[in-house]
């Protein structure tokens, strides 16, 4: 039996081959990362849907308790005069919380 030798390749071929496996090289780059994309924003997809669902029901929780302090209150100054202390005690409240949130935007403290 005769030993056969593999023909040895041109230059023009080894040239071709390289730019063929660059191009899959790139595509398989571009495939991961689009993986990589699909697979975060799946989870911050999730993410962002948990902390809705959980934000609704807080507030929910929140306006419950307003409600139960009025009623609360009702009997000691009337209905009217209850609604009107919670609702300023909540509009001060949150007028202090947004200060505090404009002071640390603006540099203040942190």
């Amino acid at each position: 039996m005769r030993a056969v030798t593999p023909e040895p390749e041109t230059l023009t071929s080894l040239v071709s081959q390289l730019v063929d496996d660059g191009r899959s090289f790139i595509t398989a780059e571009i495939d991961l990362a689009k993986a990589r994309a699909t697979d975060k924003i799946g989870r911050y997809r999730s993410a962002a849907i948990f902390f809705g669902v959980a934000a609704v029901l807080g507030l929910s929780a929140l306006i419950a308790l307003l409600v139960g302090l009025i009623f609360a209150l009702a009997p000691l100054t009337g209905p009217f005069a209850a609604t009107l202390i919670v609702v300023g005690v909540v509009l001060i409240v949150a007028g202090v919380l947004a200060m505090v949130g404009k002071s640390r935007l603006s540099g203040g403290q942190s």
